[in-house]
């Protein structure tokens, strides 16, 4: 197949959505694991017909799942997430401390080069590898070793959301946690250091303090990995030295609050968010659903809206539901809270549904098939 799979996790349940490349007609499958959550939902590069899925409940619990042949069937693997020695505590809401207790996974990353081999972000924050194809799961414990102990959680929980693999040096990768900050590896997730230089955060006691900042996202284009995009709980921010120093790029968008955040698959200087009112709306400004771009890495943004409802519309779009295809005229998708999963075939400048009426959208994540 020439074409796209689009894996959406949601509130109850899983959704497929495929299309040829011209992503003009949609097949949509699902639901998979219908009326549990699905936080993640993510494919592996290295064997495309290899998915993983977080599937969990307050009262069934975790459950991680994987397919083999693109969906057609699942079977669960290993749920076994137990923190390496003695978990210790971290800061609650209130300032007193708590002990670590495993939650879900937030976040599913698998290696591009190796099938067996994925990542799992997960709430208590903390990052597990398998390299079973998901049957087993440790812990990478150094990462807690930076300053975990004072982690605070954020609205969303103290949930670690994003990790990115840097495709030119197996060594490096990133961590992004609410609300304790970016975390960086270069040996492989044996060590770790902050990397929150820059940021400014006028609600933590210590405005720029080495951690307990409250990251919403970081992206990387894969052509150029020193180079990473921050939606934080405000500020849109830029680092150039592959997160030693951070800059900011909010420049002329309407709100500088957000979750979602990607970069286009062929150009490392365009990037695209979509602003939201907060702390307490979680809605586009002015009730427009308006995606924003920048074509040079911030310096200005202009707002996308063919396609999209420019009046009376107060969904949002969470941390982990926008994404891109790699298709040559690059496609971007986002899902709403509202249930609706949008695509662009032309790079954001025409926009349209390929569902409306899915539950609360979590998670989007794109498989460019060849």
């Amino acid at each position: 197949m020439n074409g796209v799979r689009v894996l959406v996790g949601t509130r109850k349940g899983a959704f497929i959505l495929t299309s040829q490349a011209a992503r003009r007609d949609w097949q949509v499958a699902g639901p998979f694991f219908g009326g549990w959550e699905v936080y993640h939902i993510a494919g592996s590069q290295a064997h495309p017909d290899r998915l993983y899925a977080s599937q969990s409940s307050d009262w069934f619990g975790q459950v991680i799942q994987r397919s083999d042949d693109g969906g057609a069937s699942w079977n669960a693997v290993g749920n076994d997430f137990t923190y390496s020695g003695d978990a210790g505590t971290h800061l609650y809401y209130d300032g007193t401390s708590k002990p670590w207790a495993f939650k879900r996974v937030w976040h599913l990353e698998p290696s591009p080069t190796d099938a067996d081999t994925v990542y799992a972000g997960v709430e208590d924050a903390a990052l597990f590898r398998s390299t079973d194809g998901g049957q087993t799961w440790s812990e990478l414990p150094a990462l807690r070793e930076q300053q975990g102990a004072q982690w605070m959680p954020g609205a969303g929980g103290l949930c670690l959301h994003t990790i990115l693999l840097d495709p030119t040096n197996p060594q490096r990768m990133y961590a992004a946690i609410s609300a304790a900050g970016a975390f960086r590896s270069d040996d492989g997730g044996a060590s770790w250091r902050p990397i929150n230089r820059g940021l400014h955060s006028p609600y933590i006691p210590d405005p720029e303090a080495e951690i307990g900042h409250c990251v919403h996202r970081i992206a990387m284009h894969p052509a150029r990995p020193d180079t990473l995009f921050m939606q934080k709980h405000w500020d849109v921010m830029r680092s150039d030295d592959a997160g030693g120093h951070w800059r900011e790029v909010s420049g002329n968008l309407p709100s500088d609050f957000g979750f979602a955040m990607a970069v286009h698959a062929h150009d490392p200087d365009t990037v695209y968010v979509v602003p939201i009112l907060s702390d307490s709306e979680h809605y586009p400004p002015e009730g427009k659903l308006r995606v924003y771009r920048s074509k040079d890495g911030g310096g200005a943004w202009e707002a996308l809206t063919h396609g999209l409802p420019q009046e009376h519309c107060y969904v949002n779009i969470l941390r982990g539901a926008m994404a891109v295809d790699r298709l040559p005229e690059c496609g971007v998708y986002f899902g709403t809270t509202g249930g609706q999963v949008y695509v662009s075939a032309d790079s954001g400048n025409h926009w349209q549904a390929i569902v409306r009426d899915l539950p609360p959208v979590l998670s989007i994540s794109v498989q460019t098939l060849r």
